[in-house]
């Protein structure tokens, strides 16, 4: 076996030189490449019936099939014109570490195990709280994603204001715009779906404070212990960002824990230009915040901060006989102290190794060119008849549709679905659909710092011509 297995490294040395070849070629020509790959059904039953061999393949052989069969289909979100969702444009410098990360293997959970990469996770989780506005006693932890770090967060929540006895009092409070994940992750920790509130939000799509008010107070009068208020900085459907002082004014007043979910908005405090847009976000608990949107990391790199590290310590520490050895004191927090898992990648040094070699002055005009992109869309929106802005751009987002008036509202539907399916089909831009106050509308999110002012104006006229053609096809 052992001399199999050295056959094998010997493969994988030279497969890995022709992969890494073939990957250089594909970022080179990526502009040239569809955002957007659909698979066939034929392609995937293919797929399903490869099978496991009783015998080992040619290494080579099987990465090929991964790059031509199994990468290339699907949404390419590093790719400078996928605008869908929040796209994911990973910097070289974020793949590097990743890869590096990954070909050493560190087991990061405790100190002991990987001493160095815990302090580089350590010393970038208090950078990161800093640039929050959080003190000494702060922390925080690297997580897969902004859904384990939401509900991280509020399992530390459930856990300072709740107790075993009333658990089933405990009220959460979210806006119509909240992400789903905030609410999968309270039902997860064991509040119940009638025990979460849905706030309204005003006409920019942020949670109305006052109403936020009114809701607590009618549960506080019903008996009911109200517990945690999730604001948001940075709605994945427009950017935007709820009014952080006034809500952290109000947990403060009655004593409940308030949540950002800042996954997508949360690096814009690494903007000179715009992290005042984020103010009030340091009075709040706890911040979620994902590495892997629009601080340009590979998937898999998101952060958990809270403004008292000692609240994570208290809901996950824990310690079997078999993890004493381990031990070790809270200034060396053992990262499985702060959250769910034990075995877990050193996930920040990929953030510290672009940090690096960016800095934050370069990180900081990454981030602000987005907001160039987007405010460059609307501008070329501006330009065509018929079109209308639901929610200007903001945080380089923004959200428009085609509504001639001589069309009904059935007829709008279905006609800015039709753009974006075609835009899709064409592949030539990512261009997906949301809905924003009943209507159909079409989203353009644009955060690659590759991405360039003719990229996203040609994809608006693009868009246009597809909606002149199927309105035309519409009225005959």
């Amino acid at each position: 076996m052992s001399i199999k297995m050295h056959e094998l490294d010997q493969k994988v040395e030279e497969a890995i030189e022709a992969f890494t070849f073939r990957f250089r070629a594909d970022k080179r020509d990526r502009n040239a490449r569809s955002a957007v790959n659909e698979i066939d059904e034929h392609q995937i039953e293919q797929l399903k019936h490869r099978g496991i061999p009783n015998k080992g393949r040619a290494i080579q052989d099987i990465v090929n099939e991964l790059v031509d069969d199994i990468f290339a289909y699907g949404v390419r979100t590093d790719h400078p014109r996928f605008f869908g969702f929040i796209p994911g444009p990973a910097s070289r410098l974020s793949w590097l570490g990743d890869i590096m990360t990954s070909a050493y293997n560190i087991h990061a959970g405790s100190w002991a195990n990987g001493p160095a990469a815990s302090c580089i996770e350590q010393e970038l989780i208090h950078w990161l709280c800093q640039q929050a506005g959080y003190g000494d006693s702060s922390g925080g932890l690297f997580v897969s994603g902004g859904s384990m770090a939401n509900m991280t967060a509020l399992i530390a929540a459930r856990d300072k204001v709740l107790d075993e006895r009333t658990l089933h009092l405990g009220v959460a409070y979210v806006s119509d715009q909240s992400h789903s994940s905030v609410m999968k992750g309270l039902r997860i920790i064991g509040i119940p779906s009638h025990r979460i509130r849905t706030v309204a939000t005003d006409t920019s799509f942020r949670m109305d404070s006052l109403l936020l008010r009114t809701a607590i107070e009618q549960d506080l009068a019903a008996g009911l212990i109200p517990f945690a208020v999730i604001a948001t900085a940075g709605t994945t459907n427009t950017g935007s960002i709820d009014p952080l002082r006034q809500i952290a004014a109000i947990c403060q007043e009655y004593g409940i824990w308030m949540h950002v979910d800042g996954a997508y908005g949360a690096s814009v405090m690494l903007s000179l230009k715009y992290r005042h847009l984020l103010d009030g976000i340091g009075q709040a608990d706890s911040i979620s915040w994902d590495g892997h949107k629009w601080l340009f990391q590979t998937y898999g790199c998101a952060m958990v901060l809270v403004k008292d590290k000692m609240d994570l310590i208290r809901s996950f520490h824990v310690r079997p006989e078999y993890l004493k050895d381990l031990e070790s004191d809270h200034s060396h927090a053992n990262a499985m102290d702060l959250g769910v898992e034990l075995t877990r990648p050193a996930r920040g040094l990929r953030l510290w190794l672009t940090l690096q070699g960016l800095g934050s002055l370069g990180m900081s005009e990454a981030i602000e060119h987005g907001f160039q992109l987007a405010a460059w869309a609307e501008d070329e929106l501006r330009k065509k008849k018929y079109w209308e802005i639901v929610s200007p751009a903001q945080l380089a987002i923004v959200n428009f549709r085609y509504a001639p008036a001589d069309l009904s509202e059935d007829e709008r539907h279905e006609l800015n679905q039709r753009i974006s399916k075609s835009m899709i089909e064409n592949g030539y831009a990512g261009v997906f659909t949301t809905e924003l106050h009943g209507k159909k509308v079409l989203r353009i999110c644009a955060i690659h710092p590759e991405t360039t002012e003719s990229d996203v104006r040609n994809t608006v006229r693009i868009l246009n011509q597809y909606a002149l053609e199927f309105h035309d096809a519409v009225k005959r």
